[in-house]
């Protein structure tokens, strides 16, 4: 009987101790199969968007630039807040004197989103999103209400952009002509 008294209380003092070296070893394999955090860069992203001919020369061109960092977000917006009629409706008599006109108001302009950018080699590689979106003449709703013609190129993808290289990344036909647009990106390490 005073064995295994002994044998517990031996047992009650070891148990303890091996079970916080057990749990000290479980947290320092824990820390040690973690990765590193990658370093951050920053990185200035120039933008341009070309409207380009049939012949694919570009006849209009407009610049956005932005600095990112990786693992980051960043955002350009360059609106212009349009409204468009949407409908009309008279008063209860139906007289034409009071014809009312609805409108809903969007924006019309250039809106790019950068997301996850990260290094891959002497590439940089991100989750691109572009709208590009401007005004073509107009279209009649009613008798005197006339609605203006938004065109829209929208694009999203990941891209691969080699470092101080100009890439195009994205390009799409003009509905409306033989013509084109393009967004081309360049890529610039900050030091």
């Amino acid at each position: 009987m005073r064995k295994t008294a002994l044998f517990c209380c031996l047992l009650a003092f070891i148990l303890p101790l091996g079970h916080k070296t057990f749990a000290q070893d479980a947290a320092q394999t824990q820390n040690a199969a973690k990765p590193p955090e990658p370093p951050v860069h920053y990185y200035h992203l120039e933008f341009v968007v070309q409207e380009l001919s049939p012949e694919g020369k570009p006849v209009n061109s407009r610049a956005y630039s932005t600095t990112v960092a990786t693992h980051e977000m960043s955002v350009i917006r360059a609106n212009s807040r349009v409204p468009f009629p949407t409908g009309t409706f008279s008063d209860a008599a139906g007289t034409i004197s009071s014809v009312n006109t609805q409108y809903q108001i969007q924006n019309v302009g250039v809106e790019i989103d950068v997301r996850n950018a990260h290094e891959v080699g002497r590439l940089l590689t991100l989750n691109l999103i572009a709208d590009i979106s401007s005004l073509g003449g107009s279209a009649s709703v009613s008798a005197n209400v006339r609605q203006p013609i938004m065109r829209q190129n929208k694009w999203e993808s990941w891209v691969l952009i080699p470092i101080d290289k100009a890439t195009v990344v994205f390009k799409s036909d003009d509905l409306d002509s033989k013509g084109s647009m393009q967004m081309v990106v360049t890529a610039t390490l900050l030091q």
